[in-house]
């Protein structure tokens, strides 16, 4: 696939990471190289390059992702007093693979 963190390193068992939630589908857990003090990362345990190429048959798996991101965000939010929620595109985007930034505090 190239350039896919997630798929060759995360969800493959060669870089260990500290979940912080998981379902069947989906993963939460904490950046290997946080850019905050708190920085939580989302991603689907299928590969789907982006919130671009979401198809119709994602939408279910899209629904559970957000479930995540909510239990999560509410989390640090409740830890933290806020947090922030994003994803990146296009030459934003490191990893080509669909994932959601839960993150709190200023930038490291």
């Amino acid at each position: 696939m190239g350039n896919d963190f997630y798929c060759e390193e995360v969800l493959s068992g060669k870089t260990k990471v500290n979940i912080v939630h998981e379902t069947e589908r989906v993963v939460a857990y904490h950046h290997t190289k946080p850019f905050y003090p708190i920085h939580i990362v989302v991603i689907p345990k299928k590969h789907i390059s982006s919130l671009l190429t979401i198809e119709e048959e994602d939408q279910d798996l899209l629904l559970e992702m957000f479930s995540v991101i909510k239990i999560v965000a509410e989390k640090v939010n409740s830890d933290a007093g806020a947090c922030r929620v994003l994803t990146n595109l296009g030459n934003y985007q490191d990893s080509k693979h669909l994932h959601w930034h839960v993150a709190s505090g200023n930038p490291l």
